[in-house]
């Protein structure tokens, strides 16, 4: 949690100088954000996510490229997490949309753009990639709750 915050400062403090100019909208915007987000900032982890519903998201890997050739979440997307905004035409609004990087640090600051920006489905991966497949990947849900993972 405190990463998420950590990151959601690190992106506030980059975008303000660009809205200075509307200070009002600005804090408009950050409020509208804080009233409508809930505790855990749009986190999710691994395990609470059943294999099934992979397939109902869109995935994206906010990494770099080379990183996302190398190993990536099944059927994820690549858009690093600077383009978010620019490829937003590209994230759906009506389906679940999941997004990590390799810790939850460059995927918290990519899921806050997108929410502050109106998309009330992202949630970002906590942990990231390393703790998706630390605790399993696919079968993080299954392995918490003590089940033998299906294939």
């Amino acid at each position: 949690m405190k990463k998420l915050l950590g990151a959601a400062l690190v992106l506030f403090f980059a975008v303000a100088p660009a809205l200075a100019n509307d200070k009002t909208k600005l804090i408009d915007e950050l409020s509208g954000y804080l009233e409508f987000v809930d505790y855990g900032g749009g986190a999710i982890f691994p395990e609470q996510i059943p294999r099934g519903e992979y397939a109902k998201m869109l995935i994206i890997d906010a990494r770099d490229a080379a990183q996302y050739n190398k190993e990536h979440i099944p059927g994820a997307v690549n858009i690093e997490w600077r383009q978010v905004l620019a490829k937003s035409a590209d994230i759906p609004r009506n389906k679940p949309v999941l997004i990590y990087c390799n810790t939850g640090t460059l995927s918290a600051q990519a899921g806050f753009a997108l929410r502050v920006s109106g998309w009330e489905n992202v949630q970002i991966l906590q942990g990231g990639f390393a703790e998706w497949k630390a605790k399993g990947g696919l079968d993080a849900n299954a392995k918490a709750a003590g089940a033998a993972p299906k294939h």
